[in-house]
């Protein structure tokens, strides 16, 4: 498996591994989250044109999943990583999380921070099997006070939600 930046012309195939994978939240009662639309073209593109976008490929250079990030408060926040459902549970997630490491390492950037349901096994019990650890309300940053209160407004607190964290090797200040 490749990682490598988004080209232009993948980002149709990034909405359709997000749609693909977004499917399984059906199965939980979670409807409204399956059928969400993944990121418009346009934002995928300013992900991509900002150097945040990139994708996990087989071994014909197409894409299996996808990762968008952005700096919040001096951490890599995680936007979207998704992997499409015949590429899952082969460690597609994981690498992209690893190359996104990566990529604070090079920016000097203390960890990565996302936001994740609580109660949904591919998310926070995921991720804090990968190191993240869920942050408390009086550990949130101004950003990502703003990012959780976007997801509200957007109906994602209908379902237990946290920001979770993981420090990377070697931050200043750690």
């Amino acid at each position: 498996m490749r990682i490598r930046p988004a080209t232009p012309d993948e980002l149709p195939a990034l909405q359709d591994i997000e749609r693909a994978a977004g499917a399984a939240f059906r199965d939980l009662g979670m409807a409204a989250v399956a059928d969400d639309e993944p990121p418009a073209l346009d934002v995928l593109d300013r992900y991509r044109r900002a150097g945040r976008a990139w994708v996990a490929c087989d071994a014909d250079e197409r894409p299996v999943g996808y990762l968008i990030c952005e700096p919040v408060d001096g951490a890599l926040h995680i936007e979207q990583v998704s992997v499409h459902p015949d590429a899952a549970r082969r460690g597609v997630g994981r690498a992209l999380l690893t190359y996104a490491t990566d990529r604070a390492c090079e920016e000097d950037l203390a960890a990565l921070t996302l936001t994740t349901f609580t109660d949904v096994p591919w998310n926070a019990p995921y991720y804090t099997r990968l190191g993240f650890h869920t942050l408390d309300e009086a550990e949130l940053t101004p950003g990502l006070r703003r990012i959780r209160a976007r997801e509200a407004e957007l109906g994602l607190g209908r379902w237990p939600r946290a920001c979770m964290r993981r420090d990377r090797p070697g931050a200043a200040g750690i």
